[in-house]
């Protein structure tokens, strides 16, 4: 997508309500239409930017309607960009209808300089996958005072998989070393399902060796520390993966 766009003058009346055929028809050819760089004048007052938020908390898939108003952009806007390519998402079996991952919204918005403050609390949502409930604890008391994660556990890889597709974290932190299924097993289901590309993967673990690190990469796993670690190292390594500043100068 180019890096500079158009401004469109769209007034906020002009964003369809409704949900269903109507969406549909609105456009079906023509040239994909960017994402506006005028987007700031649609900005909400921060009064209500807590209903806004309220609003989508609990989505995790959205109409091509709905992603206009959260862009605030047109609807038309939203499926040209989804017909072409640009903004990810799937139709729903035996209809026209086209629906779209909160993750790859999120993505979209994120790469078009687009606020996303509708889609989230501001917070980065954390998976730890870890059968040591004493390290769960810890690394969960820290993020939870760094005051800008979302936590969510779980001790074996099956109920992994489950929470990951639920939950849709921005991160994982992965042990190699599970009850059940080895974590690279985790990282490859992972990896194996499109809508979760974004999904960043630390690996965690004091029983590999440096040359079975490799494989790991290979597997899916954007990172790996060997325990024992410090587990502000392990907050710098997250945020450094999710482009954030770091506990040292946030």
């Amino acid at each position: 997508m180019p890096g500079r766009f158009r401004q469109l003058h769209l007034p906020a009346a002009r964003f369809p309500q409704g949900d269903g055929a109507k969406e549909e028809e609105l456009v079906r050819s023509g040239e994909p239409t960017p994402v506006p760089d005028g987007w700031k004048r649609y900005r909400t007052p921060m009064a209500r930017k807590k209903d806004s938020q309220k609003q989508w908390a609990n989505k995790t898939v959205f109409t091509t309607g709905e992603a206009a108003k959260i862009c605030k952009v047109s609807q038309q806007t939203i499926i040209r960009c989804f017909d072409s390519g640009q903004l990810k998402g799937f139709r729903v079996p035996g209809s026209r209808f086209r629906r779209i991952p909160r993750d790859q919204l999120y993505a979209f918005m994120r790469d078009n300089g687009i606020p996303t403050d509708a889609l989230e609390s501001g917070k980065r949502k954390v998976l730890i996958v870890d059968d040591d409930q004493e390290l769960v604890e810890l690394i969960t008391d820290v993020l939870e005072k760094d005051g800008r994660f979302e936590v969510r556990s779980v001790n074996n890889g099956f109920d992994a998989g489950m929470t990951v597709k639920e939950y849709r974290p921005d991160i994982i932190v992965l042990d190699i070393m599970l009850p059940d299924i080895n974590g690279k097993e985790v990282c490859q289901r992972v990896r194996s399902d499109p809508s979760l590309d974004d999904v960043r993967i630390i690996c965690i673990s004091g029983m590999v060796e440096e040359d079975k690190v490799a494989e790991l990469r290979a597997a899916g796993a954007d990172d790996f520390m060997h325990k024992p670690f410090e587990v502000e190292k392990l907050v710098e390594r997250m945020c450094q993966l999710l482009d954030m500043e770091s506990l040292a100068t946030s």
